[in-house]
């Protein structure tokens, strides 16, 4: 792979170029830019998701630490499932890392690892904020030019 980012041979296009373009090739520049913006929010929409998960685990392992051994409680088995339980030893946390996997940790590496995720994320999210603002200007410029170059050759006709 030459390039770890970029965001594609669109983000290259200038306006100058654009005006050079035929109708087909704008139409073109500016359904594929559109496309990309609405997978873009897609992904936005699954990173809020994914940190408002982490959040809440975050939240419920800090919940966890400060129940005393030998408290009864209800257990999550799935979204909407939950069995009741006793908590043996609240510095012992499962850790889901994905698909499937779970690791034991510490209730502080859970806390820690849960934060890194957030960061991540953020960071992430914050990147995919700047690409999707570039391809959403593109898209907006495409379109303008495009209305124009249609508003010249109507009259025309």
């Amino acid at each position: 792979m030459a390039s770890s980012r970029g965001g594609g041979s669109q983000q290259v296009i200038r306006t100058g170029d654009m005006e050079k373009m035929s109708l087909d090739q704008l139409k073109a520049v500016k359904e594929q830019a559109d496309i990309e913006v609405n997978l873009l929010q897609d992904s936005l929409n699954n990173i809020r998701t994914a940190t408002g998960r982490l959040e809440n685990a975050s939240a419920a392992l800090h919940d966890l630490s400060l129940r005393p051994q030998g408290k009864k409680m209800l257990v999550p088995l799935t979204a909407s499932l939950y069995v009741p339980g006793t908590l043996d030893d609240a510095d012992k946390v499962l850790v889901d890392i994905g698909t499937g996997y779970f690791v034991e940790k510490t209730m502080a590496e859970g806390k820690d690892y849960c934060e890194r995720k957030i960061n991540l994320l953020k960071s992430n999210f914050d990147q995919l904020i700047e690409v999707a603002s570039k391809k959403k200007t593109l898209a907006d410029e495409a379109g303008l030019i495009l209305q124009a170059k249609l508003k010249q050759s109507s009259p025309s006709s």
